[in-house]
């Protein structure tokens, strides 16, 4: 099952192609809701100090108004990533008025849709097609769920490192980038096929508030805990499991993104935004000349669909993700089911980033067959199993149709990557790659030490509700970045890019020169 990658392992040692890995990139995305002393979504509006988070490229808006995005630019190493995250929270928590950034990827204290205010980016026709998308998200899916946080960890293999990966493949016949193309959707397929391992060794979200709940009644397969908190007993991402925020629906509409290639990917991608569904077509596109939705189609944006992983490609201006993947091929890779890990004020350590780094790279390695519409079935089913039973003893998965306990076949994974993690530490000359998979080898060998674990261990024994915990933590990581002293260097360069973001909307507004339904067809036209 191996044997592929560990050929291409020792052909990459014997060409000496380890020393051009050294500068491949990872970038963080880090979501928290703002939210006030009590735990509560804040009703303030984004901080006008953290600029305009329509043009800030550190810190902007995710769904809500009041959930806050923080993003790194590309490091060339993945602790230069999270030490970035950390000045940028720091920053930010030393600008907030009384206010705290929720430390867990579930919300607590939600008072139904109205508590959630849809982001606001200004009056720009850029501004207002971010905010309508919002509010169709809200119109087809409710806004509960779009408030979850999570961290995605993005990843592109070095550049000078394609070319001797083409050779040693005997694919130089082939464009560059085609063979770039294919090699990465192997890596988004095997990151599917494996990803379960994510939320099992990385979940911190086995139990949710009542609250979160839109009726308050136990879902089915949880337990109460107290009148205030559900859990799942072996849960380990609820976030990545059926209550959080998925493409459930997507039998019902149809939508069901192919990764066998780049071009099958854009394809169904630009079929679900240009075909209508009735259920969108009923609800309308405006109501008293005000947008619903961005149309009344399968998917509004290709952003739409959910999906633990997304090959993507810088935009240039006002282009469509499809298009840029189409015109420049795919650029890197977003892994997007990380939950925010409680215990630690950055929501990361820097040995998860470097075993995710293993992982990627053993996801590009391994190989990588079509997925075929039964292993897709499996792979959602592998995925939902781990996010709700992961830590259950003696848990099976599928693999290829054939029954595996989880502790086996994780134990399996990372006996192989100890190779790709060999090679990370040659070309970074150190051994923090190895340190990586033992870290994780000891929690899949006791369940008991996962963060999951953890979590629920401090609910039942030291706080009572997972609010109680949550806020308790919120507030132990509000002091630690409080307390943390920026460089003043540092804190200039983030201020002075939160100042020229918000002249950078005020130019963009003031050049406004065209309607926003002219806008919004030239978009979709691709004529922006």
């Amino acid at each position: 099952m191996y044997k592929i990658l560990n050929e291409r392992l020792k052909k990459i040692i014997q060409e000496n192609a380890h020393s051009l890995l050294k500068n491949s990139l990872t970038g963080l995305e880090k979501e928290s809701l703002r939210v006030n002393t009590e735990g509560s979504i804040a009703n303030t509006p984004h901080p006008t100090v953290l600029g305009s988070a329509l043009k800030n490229p550190w810190i902007t808006t995710d769904y809500g108004e009041a959930m806050l995005e923080l993003i790194t630019p590309p490091c060339d190493r993945a602790h230069k990533s999270l030490d970035f995250l950390l000045d940028v929270e720091t920053f930010v928590y030393q600008h907030l008025k009384n206010e705290l950034l929720w430390t867990t990827s579930m919300p607590c204290v939600i008072r139904g849709e109205d508590d959630i205010t849809i982001a606001d980016y200004g009056t720009s026709n850029a501004g207002k097609m971010k905010s309508v998308y919002r509010q169709g998200l809200a119109e087809r899916y409710g806004k509960v769920m779009q408030v979850i946080a999570g961290v995605h960890f993005n990843y592109s293999v070095d550049t000078d490192f394609w070319p001797a990966f083409q050779r040693i493949e005997n694919a130089s016949k082939q464009a560059e980038q085609t063979f770039i193309n294919t090699k990465y959707m192997g890596m988004t397929r095997n990151i599917q096929r494996y990803g379960w391992i994510i939320p099992y060794l990385f979940g911190t979200s086995p139990a949710v508030c009542r609250s979160f709940i839109e009726d308050g009644k136990k879902p089915k397969g949880m337990k109460d805990f107290n009148e205030h908190t559900f859990y799942e007993e072996w849960g380990t991402s609820l976030r990545m499991g059926d209550i959080g925020y998925t493409n459930s629906g997507e039998d019902s509409t149809g939508v069901k993104a192919n990764y066998n290639s780049l071009e099958e990917y854009i394809a169904c991608l630009r079929e679900a935004i240009s075909k209508p569904h009735q259920e969108y077509v009923d609800i309308g596109l405006k109501s008293g000349g005000e947008y619903l939705q961005l149309n009344t189609n399968l998917l509004q944006i290709e952003n739409e669909y959910y999906s633990s992983v997304r090959p993507k490609r810088v935009l240039d201006g006002f282009e469509k993700p499809t298009c840029a993947l189409e015109r420049r091929g795919i650029q890197y890779v977003e892994l997007r089911s990380v939950d925010i890990n409680a215990f630690r004020p950055a929501g990361l350590t820097h040995k998860q980033l470097y075993f995710l780094e293993i992982f990627m790279m053993f996801c590009l390695l391994q190989e990588s067959p079509d997925i075929h519409p039964d292993e897709a079935k499996e792979i959602d089913a592998n995925q939902s199993i781990v996010a709700h039973r992961g830590r259950k003893p003696g848990l099976e998965l599928s693999r290829n149709g054939k029954p595996i306990t989880l502790k086996n076949w994780a134990t399996e994974m990372l006996e192989q990557m100890q190779g790709v993690a060999d090679i990370l530490n040659q070309a970074h000359n150190e051994n923090f790659y190895t340190d990586a998979i033992s870290a994780q080898m000891e929690l899949v060998q006791d369940s008991s030490l996962t963060p999951s674990a953890k979590v629920l261990d401090d609910i039942f024994n030291k706080d009572g509700s997972y609010y109680r915990f949550a806020k308790r933590k919120s507030e132990e990581h509000r002091d630690y970045f409080l307390e943390r002293e920026l460089k003043d260097h540092i804190n200039k360069k983030i201020e002075l890019v939160a100042e020229q973001s918000l002249q950078q909307q005020d130019e963009l507004e003031s050049e406004t020169d065209m309607d926003f339904d002219t806008f919004l067809q030239r978009y979709f036209d691709n004529q922006l």
